[in-house]
């Protein structure tokens, strides 16, 4: 096998068509048709049928594309290191993160691992940031989950195994103006929400799945838009939203938003990588870095 053949492998995995995979990777059709097959006859064995959807693996093309992955990571790793190259992690992270939790993770990462360069991805996609990180175009990610599974809080399980590290809790807050009639109330339950004007984003947020599996379906959602417009309106009092407590922080300060008197859960940010990214020399040591003491 070669290493070219790999790239080519991973290329029509994950483009499905040997048209795309050529021109994500600037060949002709044909030298990428015949790259698979030279693989094929190299291992004995057929890697794609064509199916409705395009190219599929067979069984031996499932076995081979973990190993590909990994093979072609310890070529990189093993580059920089002839090389004399700093050790680098691409990680991701979604834009919400970006501003708030982000800099404590590169801050800690920084301090613990002073000899490896972080390279920070942000991305407003959930599936996105999933897709890199299984393709290996990051090595890790951060994002907002909960239970015990990636995917707890209620987006798919990814179509590969991850390995997961909980970082930090992400409290967080239902908020409305406090003009409100629910401002004034204590002991808040979700019953007491069931005709309100819940302020979201679309349905693939995290803060629309934790309203999902928190308040249920009671509250009438409203979709307004990203973060700050569902703080904006709140605070002009066209309904109420729940948002991570650092994205209000500020609001709740200057009296703009309350908080509602509603026992909630802690979302988890949660740090996300392949599992065989750990049999890279040191990579399992450098995850860990970012994690609290």
């Amino acid at each position: 096998m070669e290493l070219r053949q790999l790239r080519t492998f991973e290329a029509v995995v994950r483009h499905r068509t040997v048209t795309d995979a050529a021109v994500a990777l600037d060949l002709a059709p044909s030298s990428v048709s015949q790259q698979i097959r030279t693989l094929e006859e190299a291992l004995g064995v057929a890697l794609f049928v064509r199916g409705p959807k395009g190219m599929e693996l067979t069984p031996a093309g499932q076995r081979l594309q973990g190993w590909a992955r990994s093979l072609l990571d310890q070529a990189k790793q093993a580059t920089r290191d002839v090389r004399g190259e700093r050790q680098l992690l691409r990680l991701g992270a979604l834009e919400t993160l970006a501003g708030s939790y982000v800099p404590q993770v590169f801050a800690r990462f920084a301090e613990r691992r002073p000899d490896i360069d972080l390279e920070i991805h942000t991305e407003r996609n959930r599936d996105g940031l999933l897709t890199d990180v299984i393709e290996g175009r990051l090595e890790a990610a951060l994002l907002l989950d909960s239970g015990d599974n990636v995917g707890g809080l209620g987006f798919p399980a990814p179509a590969e195994p991850l390995t997961f590290i909980d970082l930090d809790p992400i409290p967080l807050a239902l908020v409305s103006a406090p003009a409100h009639p629910l401002a004034a109330r204590t002991a808040l339950t979700p019953d007491d929400l069931k005709h309100e004007r819940l302020l979201v984003n679309v349905p693939e947020c995290s803060f629309w799945m934790a309203g999902d599996k928190i308040l249920g379906s009671g509250p009438k959602r409203i979709k307004v838009g990203g973060v700050p417009v569902m703080r904006a309106w709140a605070e002009h009092g066209l309904g109420i939203t729940l948002l991570p407590q650092f994205a209000v922080a500020d609001s709740l300060h200057s009296g703009a938003l309350i908080q509602l008197d509603l026992p909630l859960p802690d979302l988890s940010l949660r740090l996300i990588w392949r599992e065989d990214q750990e049999s890279l020399p040191g990579m399992r040591d450098i995850l860990y870095a970012a994690a609290r003491p």
